[in-house]
């Protein structure tokens, strides 16, 4: 029998391979990651934290004296992304938190991400410096300007190797064009403009233009005592780049097409899961918005985290989704208390992985959970330092309710709602995963890799 799954040879055996990050008693609420992400070739894993920082980990070489290095990631680059604002109009104070980071595809040396926070999206250039030139006419070597009338030959400066370099630089500042919280961003597969959604509107950007946006979106009514839904994620479609999807608060999801109209107000395509009547109860409403939205990497799918479940939906078909998964379904008789302290709130993300076969979502405990939707099997793991061997392998966890628990089992009971699996990422292309849990970061990765 191999972990993972189940029984299949196929399935993939996870391992522990890293952990960043620091074992603290208390954590300062800065630290805690709000946001992970691989870049498009899976060489960087970028994290954003509620202190407005950006990590920026690189996987190593494979060196042949170390092969069990093969993976391991380590700090490229970290810079303050975001600094805490006040808006003066307002009398409201602007968090710095990382709600999204977006990685744009390498066009040539440097590395460009979008990151933002409830109001700003700026776009960071991440490059190395390995030379420094030398050699000035009109400086000396500690960069004092000389006096004109001491310099009486001409110099050729040169390039002189040093120790490298990383820097990232702000190289545009998309500012207020929101009136409320970003939730979310997303580059277009066209990679000339991005998107940018708040609760109420959507609005079109073009990369190399921060003065002014276009609103594809505006669900705000005349009074906004009639508002019902709100905006809580998009994303542009990953090869058509006129179509775009948005989830709302209320369980629906709408595809759009800006080649109808500028304005999409109309949508081309609504999903909706009609309600079983037999379930209705005071928490239908919360539990049944949609924290996620994900395009499979083909395009042909998409999938919706809700507070209990992860939905698969074909495009072709708006009635219904094609899969539903249960990801805690053992939490319906506690969300009286997941209401009362809060909980019910959480904003869970969902990950494909890079055949589209496997996805990923988190859950409290700190454990995680992933749907093989070829077999239909699924495993809950867990993100500890418990278990942080290197190569460690993950056992698979179980939730037990009510009744008797076997050894293994963890009562639902005693699940702690403090520790929660809110940002995950899977590698583009390997069986590698970056799970962050509070202020750490664990990366795991199939034994094979």
């Amino acid at each position: 029998m191999i972990p993972g799954f189940g029984g299949n040879a196929k399935d993939p055996q996870w391992c522990f391979a890293q952990v960043k990050g620091t074992i603290e008693v208390h954590v300062t609420e800065a630290d805690i990651i709000s946001t992970v992400e691989f870049n498009h070739t899976g060489e960087l894993l970028a994290t954003g934290d509620k202190g407005g920082r950006v990590v920026i980990f690189q996987r190593e070489q494979e060196s042949k004296n170390q092969p069990h290095r093969r993976g391991e990631y380590n700090v490229y680059s970290t810079f303050q992304s975001h600094e805490p604002e006040f808006d003066y109009l307002k009398s409201l104070e602007i968090e710095e938190k990382i709600n999204k980071i977006r990685w744009l595809p390498q066009q040539n040396a440097a590395y460009f991400l979008l990151s933002t926070n409830d109001k700003t999206v700026k776009l960071w250039k991440i490059s190395e410096r390995d030379k420094r030139p030398e050699g000035y006419n009109l400086k000396d070597d500690d960069g004092r300007i000389r006096d004109p009338s001491t310099i009486t030959t001409l110099r050729v400066p040169v390039l002189q190797p040093m120790d490298l370099m990383v820097e990232a630089t702000p190289r545009r500042v998309f500012a207020n064009a929101h009136t409320y919280h970003i939730n979310s961003i997303s580059v277009n597969s066209d990679y000339a403009t991005y998107m940018s959604a708040d609760d109420l509107r959507i609005n079109l950007w073009n990369l190399e233009i921060t003065n002014r946006s276009f609103n594809i979106v505006d669900i705000k009514p005349a009074n906004m005592e009639e508002l019902t839904e709100v905006i809580t994620a998009a994303e542009f479609h990953p090869n058509q780049c006129n179509t775009f999807v948005y989830s709302s608060s209320k369980g629906t999801i709408r595809l759009c097409d800006m080649r109808a109209m500028a304005l999409c107000d109309k949508h081309a395509k609504f999903f909706e899961e009609p309600e079983d009547p037999s379930n209705r109860s005071f928490f239908s409403e919360i539990i049944s918005s949609i924290s996620d939205v994900k395009f499979s990497h083909s395009g042909r799918y998409m999938m919706t985290r809700d507070y209990l479940t992860v939905k698969v939906w074909d495009l072709n078909m708006e009635n219904r989704p094609i899969e539903t998964y249960q990801v805690h379904d053992y939490l319906r008789s506690k969300l009286c208390s997941l209401y009362e302290n809060d909980c019910i709130f959480d904003k869970f993300e969902c990950v494909w992985n890079g055949s589209d076969s496997v996805i990923m979502t988190g859950s409290y405990n700190n454990f995680f959970r992933m749907f093989d939707r070829n077999t239909k099997r699924d495993v809950t793991l867990e993100a500890s330092r418990e278990n942080s061997k290197p190569r460690a392998i993950l056992k698979p966890r179980k939730v037990c309710v009510g009744g008797k628990r076997r050894k293994d089992e963890i009562s639902v009971d005693s699940l702690d709602f403090s520790k929660k699996i809110l940002h995950t990422a899977w590698h583009p292309s390997e069986n590698i995963i970056a799970v962050a849990a509070t202020n750490n970061l664990y990366i795991f990765q199939d034994k094979v890799n």
